[in-house]
């Protein structure tokens, strides 16, 4: 049940993310959404009740489809069209292999420490690694002054062409 929660989470999210069509800033809805996987997954860990943490395994399990549909959208959108490929398949392998290395970590932490401090201790990590990164790339902060459809401004308020070169691909690994 609680590892279904965060699948039925995601589907539910994911399938009422209509809204992020007109959202601006985007970079902030993903910083809040990771705050929320990480927050519900380290409530989820003090839990006193199935019912508690299955709800907020599934409240994790939305934000990150808001995650990824955000994280998505700034990937391909401030991605150069000669990387673009490239840049999904990267991507991919993230997404992919990113929960796994992360069932390996919980796991390990769990045999060690038992499995409240491994739940615990990852939500709470998540939230440090969130504060990092955010310290470390306060673009992601800016991403997203204008909706979805329009020229995004994750770069100082440039708009893509101005972002983007046009024009055939000057390096030839590029082509």
């Amino acid at each position: 049940m609680l590892y279904a929660s965060v699948s039925v989470g995601a589907s539910v999210a994911a399938l009422t993310t209509g809204w992020l069509t007109h959202a601006r800033r985007l970079g902030m809805i993903v910083i809040w959404a990771v705050v929320v996987w990480g927050s519900a997954v380290a409530l989820a860990g003090f839990a006193g009740s199935l019912w508690l943490a299955a709800a907020l395994l599934a409240l994790a399990g939305a934000a990150d489809s808001v995650s990824a549909v955000c994280r998505t959208t700034i990937n391909q959108t401030v991605t150069p069209d000669t990387m673009r490929g490239r840049m999904s398949a990267v991507y991919m392998l993230v997404v992919a292999s990113g929960p796994r290395v992360g069932d390996i970590e919980s796991g390990s932490v769990a045999s060690v420490a038992g499995v409240r401090f491994s739940v615990v201790s990852g939500g709470l990590l998540c939230l440090i690694g969130t504060a990092g990164i955010v310290a470390a790339f306060p673009a992601l902060r800016r991403y997203g002054q204008e909706p979805v459809g329009s020229e995004p401004t994750a770069r100082g308020g440039r708009s893509r062409s101005e972002i983007v070169p046009s024009g055939p691909a000057t390096n030839p690994v590029d082509t």
